[in-house]
């Protein structure tokens, strides 16, 4: 008799991630309490109470302060308001899939539409997303959606929002969707049933139809795992629905041929062991018999199988394998890496176990090729398919650059990132990414047209995210930075300090006074910053760049008196007058009468922006930080020196005449 085990029985990524995080906190030795279960099964609640994890079922028995583990079917907007009230630290186990139909309705909320949700009203997962926004309406399936749609003519012309509930079966959501798609004008479909729970079910109904029993298990209060005890009843009788081992009688599926296990999303792997290693020692697996392991020995193999042999010998060109069948197998060392630098004799030893896949088979010849290379191709679109249903972040190298986007080699899968998912600004160029190993999420795998996408900006959003925490939870007024210039505008500059834009507004760039921020620094520039204000609330951090250390008004007060004379540059025109720079942020007066030797009608009459001019510093008020500049003054004086050189110069003549008139009038008496 033959046991079956379903390949994606028991813990799904969101719930293995809730029960890890509700273990590190029992470790962690703090006080913390779940909110309601924290997964519906109760051998694996017993056990994280064995391990000081308290059990409260709403926000006010939760003691004020502790922390308190959002359960993986998450909980509603209030829930969230409550537990802050208290001054609980939340650890957050809701399940990614669940939480992204948080945002989708609370989006929806806002947007105004009708929010439509697929799934039982009583479980716990609806309920939450039901608290992310205002007066939902909860149906069971497509039924339930016409008798709300018949109740009222006019909802079929409302903006409605639809999503499911995660665990609710596929053939319910695509009635719901297809009964909304025909009578519904304004609709948008979030397809939200998590793919982990479609991949459990279609393995599940598959075991089921080609074995004489099933074995189900996990918890009554899990509705992932009603749902697969309903699927596969419907397909085998004979399909028992257990928690524990304890409950399983082995005598009464003794007289099947086969039997398949399966189990809910909240089943543990040592439960699902338990149960497996009840059977095994009921005898259920029979010993081969010796014409059953002859038949195995002449067993003629199929191209695209997966076979596991032993190496008996290298060649320089191909690896002979014994895959203890009635063939002699050989996989060409072209097809056992697609790195051409490795050699065959660090891969491979003879003795080593290798698993392969099966290119061609030539029965006449008894020799089949195999391929170690397309069996990690194989295994790779599995590890894809992990990658997207557990939302991690996955490495490959950018191969070449495509139509609206670019490619990159996972393991052998292409993998495409559109334009807009590359992280890229605009306007770059795509094959800056040539050649370049980068991190991506996978968002989008069809197996059946090798198809992948993934976005290379998800990642570096949540790292962004990640590093935008870190920079608000240490962040303080006067603590520095280096910071890149992220963009400009006329008011100012936005760094980014690691995650965080802050602004640098023009007055806080330069002492001196300039007309726009590229004066001072461009896009992509390293800078160095200084936290001036913060508001955590509206996430705005002002900075500064201009030294403080540096006191413009010391050092004008230190080089000049009243009196001096400076050579300053004209920064502003106004009517009464103009604004100059003396030095680097102290600026002084040239009132309109003291520009010029005469009346003038406007300062722009004699003076520009940005000429520089000789000046006499007539007033300092220290009190105020206040110049008066004059250049009348300079030009008087300059008047005056010329008079007075002038009325010398007269004298000088006149003298020179006397003297030349004597000698003339000596010379004439000579004569």
């Amino acid at each position: 008799m033959k046991l079956e085990l379903a390949r994606s029985a028991g813990f799904c990524y969101g719930v293995r991630r809730a029960v890890e995080m509700a273990e590190q906190a029992a470790r962690s030795g703090c006080r913390c309490v779940m909110l309601g279960p924290v997964i519906h099964n109760g051998s694996v609640i017993e056990r994280l109470k064995a391990q000081g994890v308290a059990l409260a079922e709403t926000p006010e028995q939760v003691p004020e302060g502790a922390a308190v583990i959002i359960r993986s079917h998450g909980e509603g907007r209030p829930v969230h308001q409550a537990l802050a009230a208290r001054g609980c630290r939340v650890i957050d186990a809701t399940c990614p899939n669940v939480a992204r139909i948080h945002h989708l309705v609370a989006r929806a909320e806002a947007e105004g539409r009708q929010v439509l949700i697929i799934g039982m009203r009583a479980h716990p997962e609806v309920q939450a997303i039901a608290g992310w926004c205002g007066h939902p309406v909860v149906l069971e399936g497509a039924q339930e959606l016409e008798q709300w749609l018949q109740e009222g003519p006019e909802r079929k012309s409302l903006p409605l929002t639809m999503v499911s509930q995660t665990t609710s079966t596929q053939m319910i959501w695509d009635l719901s969707v297809e009964k909304a798609k025909k009578q519904c004008t304004n609709l948008k479909i979030f397809d939200t049933i998590c793919n982990a729970t479609y991949k459990r079910q279609s393995e599940a109904q598959a075991l089921a139809a080609r074995c004489g029993a099933m074995i189900v298990i996990g918890g009554r209060d899990s509705s992932n795992t009603k749902r697969l005890w309903e699927l596969c009843a419907a397909l085998c009788p004979d399909t028992v629905w257990i928690e524990r081992a304890a409950e399983l009688e082995p005598s009464n599926l003794c007289r099947k041929a086969s039997i398949g296990i399966t189990a809910g999303a909240s089943t543990p792997g040592w439960i699902i062991k338990e149960v497996y290693d009840k059977m095994s020692d009921e005898n259920f697996e029979i010993e081969e018999s010796f014409a059953e392991m002859l038949e195995k020995s002449i067993k003629t193999l199929n191209t695209g199988e997966k076979v596991t042999g032993v190496v008996t010998g290298i060649a320089p060109t191909e690896i002979y394998v014994d895959l203890g069948t009635k063939h002699a197998g050989y996989i060409p060392v072209s097809e056992l890496t697609d790195d051409p630098t490795v050699k065959v004799e660090d891969l491979v030893k003879v003795g080593d176990e290798i698993e392969t896949y099966v290119m061609r088979v030539n029965d006449q010849e008894g020799v089949v090729t195999l391929s170690k290379k397309r069996l990690d191709t194989v295994k790779s679109w599995d590890d894809i398919e992990q990658a997207r249903e557990e939302h991690t972040t996955v490495e490959g190298v950018v191969t070449e650059e495509n139509k609206g986007g670019v490619v990159v080699n996972i393991k052998g899968v292409r993998v495409f990132i559109p334009a807009s998912q590359t992280g890229l600004p605009r306007d770059a160029a795509m094959s800056e990414l040539l050649k370049k190993k980068v991190r991506l999420r996978i968002t989008e795998v069809n197996r059946a047209r090798r198809r992948v996408v993934g976005s290379i900006r998800a990642v570096e959003a949540e790292e962004r995210a990640a590093k935008a925490a870190e920079v608000w939870n240490n962040i303080e007024e006067g603590k520095r930075y280096s910071g890149t210039v992220k963009s400009l505008t006329s008011y100012g500059a936005f760094v980014d300090i690691g995650g965080v834009d802050g602004m640098v507004h023009i007055s806080e760039l330069s002492w001196s006074r300039i007309k726009h921020p590229s004066e001072v620094v461009s896009v992509g520039d390293s800078v160095e910053v200084y936290v001036i204000s913060f508001d955590p609330e509206k996430k705005k951090i002002s900075l500064g760049m201009k030294d403080r250390g540096q006191d413009p008004w010391s050092v004008f007060t230190g080089k000049y008196n009243i009196g001096d004379t400076a050579n300053v540059r004209v920064v502003k025109l106004m009517t009464f007058g103009a604004f100059a720079e003396i030095v680097p942020g102290v600026d002084g007066l040239i009132h309109i009468s003291q520009i010029a030797d005469h009346r003038i009608d406007k300062p722009g009459d004699v003076l520009s922006e940005g000429q520089m001019v000789d000046v006499k510093i007539t007033d300092i008020d220290y009190d105020h930080k206040k110049v008066s500049l004059s250049i009348r003054a300079l030009l008087e004086n300059a008047q005056r020196t010329q008079s007075a050189g002038a009325a010398e110069g007269e004298d000088a003549v006149v003298a020179s005449s006397d003297s030349e008139g004597t000698e003339v009038a000596a010379d004439f008496n000579e004569e």
